[in-house]
């Protein structure tokens, strides 16, 4: 075989057609394979030496809850439809064309151009750069992949990146790091290894593209120019071979939702896992912990503010100042299950925080070396690494033995004593040493070559042991770290942010960065997690962005060790109330979205050019972004602010939800955005809203269902909602909802499917506030009522009942 070289790179040539696959083998003896997987969906294996060097993969699960160890095999095209492709071949050219989806490669050098149908024609998605695309062997044996940049291309994804959402001109290192008290403007790497993008052109046509590598990975978006190639992006991985896999759009919803799809099924977690989750490191870091955390459920109780979980951090675990997985400090809880039952008993779940590391004095360190279940080097020695106030060894999850010593600790010491729930933390598997191995379920690699799959093996191994534990409940797990297909197992959050009002802006954007990528399930310590206490304004402003993200904790570490509370400031205590108790209104809403991001695929927290593509202007950054498709969240994000202006995304009237007030899109229009008053927010015309119309606080009131109507001005609408009992595999209940409206009436018809496990079938249809015209349900007028200020019928409709 010949050796390539820049003047005489390698030739190729098709020698084999399989099912899904077309394999080209190059004179040096490189082996590229195509996989043709979905009309919408190709992907680009390039094996420089000619075999397969990345490990399996974890992240590739189409429409899957799981994946079956070791991981998937990377020549696999199970569960892909596999259609039938075009292939045709003429000068040195290959074409493998789909119905939605073109590949044109030059065989001569490896250069390949992707296009995607948009309605009768072919447009441009990427192409290599001209000149070396790859490494065949003429730079450092790393897996390069260089594609061409044109003037205005838009690069989202990436997971939860600092900054702005559109990452174009800047350069990220995707490797699992603790920035503890980051800057969400500046800061990287941070928390999680993603390495997608969604691509937009300077017309807003969109084509996924994941490179699929678990090693650490390099990626420019125009920081680096170079005389000699033209513009370029370029992705790099420090080891692995180069697996791409490219997703037609051209609408990037449609493009969002089949990535989301292709990393598999978003996990359903519980109903109670969206209410307030307290938190902090104050009160079990405190010797009379058990008294602080006592002392929570009593001023919950006093101020009358409603909490479903405590995310219990892991000062229960000291001895002395240090932290001890799985070890109960027992002069802080002498009885955990009884302090368990004391939580419960307020309807409070406990979530505690758990670690992948033990500390070389931990009780049971010796006992985890000798059964072999650490991560070792190539003789047996488990490796050393910095962790917490003293150096430590990480369990390797891909040893079975490990994944099930965790289970059973997961169980004995946490679910045994009546816990629903584990927080992962610290699982980033900081290990720098070279030395360093995973057993790699019996194909042992460096660990630099597979790092962010350990916390995905963590948060699986912890999910299991409660699934096994209580079969007829649902999971929890919450995750600091992870990669592409963390949604499967795990709720997560941005990280230890640090409190600054900028951190209101960035987190956001982090949140959209995530969904765009596939990981919806996510929030942000409310009030920073790390440096000085908020101030009264910014802890209202933040958790006014707070109760409209999937995950609403307050959670902190504060320098001076002050502790952010809902009633730490008694000036701001009553807007916050009324801030929590929304919060208790609004679950029925983020639990539908919740079910259509699970069944659907469809992202929670999504940027308004993301249901608005047409509309140039939505493209530009702002402080404005989507609750699900019809609930546009405008954020307040500097001090002093009591009026917020923002242009509304053409091609939809929107409705103040507070006022009532209607505005056309396209319009620049200035909301009252007071500090004692709930959050600015605007609903799309046509939609509605699935609320509880309980008053929210403490004590948990029976569900009282209600539908916020948006009705437009003129002409017909329909929507839906999902609910279900909250939890368990028990059915799910739609509301349909169709109609039509003019100037003096609108008429709507309102159906249930499904045998009703929720409430008693009554509900509340509420037009908003100062829409006068005549509501007609079902025929009839039905009971009417007026509910905090809105007009409307309230009726029972049985389980299955279809009128007319």
């Amino acid at each position: 075989m010949k050796r390539a070289t820049l003047s005489d790179p390698p030739r190729f040539t098709l020698t084999e057609r399989a099912r899904g696959r077309v394999t080209l083998t190059a004179d040096t003896g490189a082996i590229a394979h195509v996989f043709v997987l979905e009309e919408d969906v190709m992907r680009f294996l390039l094996l420089p030496t000619g075999v397969v060097t990345s490990p399996p993969s974890w992240a590739i699960a189409p429409g899957a809850e799981d994946i079956a160890e070791p991981g998937r095999d990377r020549m696999s095209t199970e569960d892909f439809s596999c259609p039938d492709a075009a292939i045709a071949g003429e000068d040195g050219v290959l074409r493998i064309e789909t119905a939605r989806l073109r590949l044109t490669i030059r065989l001569h050098g490896l250069h390949c151009t992707w296009e995607q149908r948009d309605g009768d024609g072919w447009i441009a998605m990427a192409a290599d750069r001209p000149t070396q695309a790859y490494d065949f062997g003429w730079w450092d044996g790393r897996a390069h992949h260089y594609v061409a940049r044109q003037p205005g291309d838009r690069f989202f994804g990436l997971g939860d990146r600092a900054g702005d959402v559109d990452r174009a001109g800047r350069r990220f290192r995707l490797t699992n790091l603790d920035p503890m008290g980051f800057d969400a403007e500046h800061s990287d790497p941070l928390y999680k290894s993603i390495p997608y993008l969604l691509v937009a052109d300077a017309a807003g046509r969109c084509h996924g593209a994941f490179y699929d590598s678990v090693a650490d990975v390099t990626v420019d978006l125009g920081r680096e120019l170079d005389n000699y190639h033209g513009l370029y992006r370029h992705v790099v991985a420090d080891a692995g071979d180069l697996d791409l896999w490219m997703i037609a759009g051209p609408d990037p919803l449609a493009v969002t939702r089949r990535f989301t799809w292709l990393t598999g099924r978003p996990a359903l977690m519980p109903l109670w896992s969206l209410g307030y989750s307290g938190s902090t490191m104050t009160y079990t870091d405190a010797p009379d912990a058990s008294a602080q955390m006592a002392g929570f459920l009593e001023k919950c109780a006093e101020h009358d503010l409603g909490c479903t979980s405590f995310h219990l951090s892991s000062g229960y675990t000291s001895i002395g100042d240090k932290r001890y997985v799985f070890h109960w400090n027992r002069d802080k809880f002498p009885d955990p299950a009884a302090f368990v039952t004391s939580y419960a008993e307020a309807a409070v779940r406990l979530v505690p925080n758990i670690k992948p590391a033990l500390l070389r004095s931990h009780p049971r360190y010796g006992e985890v070396a000798s059964a072999g279940l650490f991560v070792s080097d190539a003789d047996g020695t488990p490796v050393e690494a910095q962790f917490w106030d003293e150096v430590g060894s990480y369990l390797d999850f891909t040893k079975p033995e490990a994944a099930r010593w965790w289970r059973e600790q997961v169980t004995t010491a946490l679910l045994d004593t009546g816990i629903e729930a584990s927080w992962n933390d610290n699982n980033e598997y900081e290990l720098w040493d070279s030395r360093a191995r995973f057993a790699g379920f019996g194909a042992p690699c460096a660990a630099a070559a597979m790092r962010p799959v350990q916390p995905m093996l963590m948060m699986r191994a912890s999910r299991r042991a409660q699934q096994e534990a209580r079969p007829d409940r649902r999971p929890y797990v919450v995750t600091r770290s992870g990669m592409a297909g963390l949604h499967r197992y795990a709720q997560t959050w941005s990280g230890d942010n640090r409190t600054e009002w900028k951190t209101i802006r960035y987190n956001a954007r982090q949140s959209i960065g995530l969904a765009l990528s596939g990981v919806s399930n996510s929030g942000h310590d409310i009030g920073g997690f790390s440096g000085p206490a908020p101030s009264p304004e910014l802890l209202v402003r933040w958790v006014q962005a707070g109760v409209l993200m999937p995950r609403f904790s307050i959670h902190s570490w504060n320098d001076d060790r002050t502790v952010n509370e809902p009633w730490m400031y008694p000036e701001v205590l009553p807007a916050i109330r009324r801030l929590m108790a929304l919060r208790q209104t609004l679950l029925p809403f983020l639990y539908d979205l919740l079910h259509r991001y699970h069944t659907e695929y469809e992202p929670m927290v999504r940027p308004t050019w993301l249901d608005f593509p047409g509309d140039p202007l939505c493209w530009a950054e702002s402080d404005d972004h989507l609750l699900g498709p019809a609930l546009l969240v405008p954020l307040v994000c500097e001090p002093g602010v009591t009026m917020r202006s923002l242009r509304l995304p053409a091609g939809a009237d929107w409705i103040d939800v507070w006022s009532g007030e209607r505005a056309a899109g396209g319009h620049m229009i200035t909301l009252d955005a007071p500090l004692d008053g709930p959050p600015p927010l605007l609903a799309r015309a046509g939609t509605a809203m699935l609320v509880d119309l309980a008053v929210g606080g403490w004590r948990p009131r029976p569900y009282q269902r209600g539908l916020w109507l948006f009705p437009p001005r003129a002409g017909a609408f329909a929507c839906d909602a999902l609910e279900d009992a909250g939890d368990g595999d028990g059915p799910v209940d739609r509301w349909r909802l169709s109609g039509s409206a003019d100037a003096a009436r609108i008429d709507v018809t309102l159906g249930r499917e499904g045998p009703g496990t929720i409430g008693d079938g009554r509900v509340a249809l509420l037009l908003p506030p100062g829409d006068r015209r005549t509501l007609l349900v079902n025929g009839g007028e039905g009971e009417r009522v007026t509910i905090d200020g809105r007009d409307g019928v309230l009726l029972t409709i049985r389980p299955g009942e279809h009128p007319r």
